[in-house]
């Protein structure tokens, strides 16, 4: 019952998605202390704004961002894959992508939290068999809704856990792409810390390792959503020689400054691990 609802409401054209999202980050902002000090804190300490009023400025966007974020989200997971990638509308750096299957010796997609990160593997996993690392929700109710919608088409699911590990380093050797969000906070004993907009972060080891190892390829990507809810355009970054935690986060702070606004700031990327 409750999933037809959420089909029904999420069928909206993504304009319409958007603009409530809009109108979502900003009651997210004005009546969650905690989810609005992270922003705020969280800017300042990466110090990416150029002044006071591009501060300020960058916390209201951010929330903004984050209220379409989500909701989006949620439609990409409740619609069907061939509808959603349709929202993408164009892409810089694909040659990258198609250099590299050339290759045939697998791609590790980075994909940060930046922007739209649900789309980027929808629109790869139209097109090629992808393994995907993710984390379960909390949420219960949302589980499945999360493990259907993201298991579309030629993507499949892998926990982060050994088994996980293990089905990312069998795809490589089969040559097949992975993908992982390599600024999600690792446990204690997974990453080491490595700056990020200058500061100290801890960052995890598991993609760089998977590339000295088998030496796949490596590229970041960035869903870039579009304004007035036009859809997406989708960035790719390969990454050459360096695959280094430190690396990475340079490749993800190069693709940050496009569109500051979009990335995760309410994200504790700077909490130290247990």
């Amino acid at each position: 019952m409750l999933n037809r609802f959420l089909k029904l409401i999420f069928r909206l054209p993504l304009p319409i998605l958007h603009g409530l999202g809009v109108l979502l980050g900003w009651v997210m902002y004005l009546t969650d202390p905690k989810f609005s000090r992270r922003i705020r804190k969280n800017l300042l300490t990466a110090n990416i704004a150029t002044n006071t009023h591009h501060y300020k400025k960058l916390v209201h966007q951010t929330s903004q961002e984050i209220g379409k974020g989500l909701l989006e989200s949620l439609a990409i997971w409740l619609n069907p894959q061939n509808r959603t990638i349709m929202w993408v509308k164009g892409c810089t750096g694909w040659a990258h992508v198609e250099q590299a299957l050339i290759a045939k010796k697998g791609i590790i997609f980075l994909t940060p939290h930046l922007g739209c990160f649900e789309i980027t593997a929808q629109f790869l996993g139209a097109k090629m068999p992808l393994t995907v690392l993710f984390r379960p929700p909390r949420t219960q109710w949302l589980q499945p809704i999360m493990m259907s919608g993201r298991g579309q088409g030629k993507i499949t699911l892998a926990e982060t856990n050994m088994r996980g590990v293990r089905s990312l380093m069998k795809t490589l050797r089969n040559g097949d792409a992975i993908g992982v969000l390599p600024d999600q906070v690792p446990a204690l004993g997974e990453g080491e810390w490595a700056n990020f907009f200058g500061n100290p972060a801890y960052t995890m080891t598991l993609a760089s390792k998977l590339a000295q190892t088998t030496g796949a390829s490596v590229i970041l990507i960035f869903g870039e959503r579009l304004s007035c809810g036009r859809g997406f355009h989708l960035h790719f970054k390969s990454l050459d020689a360096d695959f280094s935690p430190q690396a990475i986060n340079h490749g993800i702070e190069d693709l940050v400054k496009l569109r500051p606004a979009q990335y995760l700031w309410s994200y504790q990327r700077y909490k130290t691990p247990k």
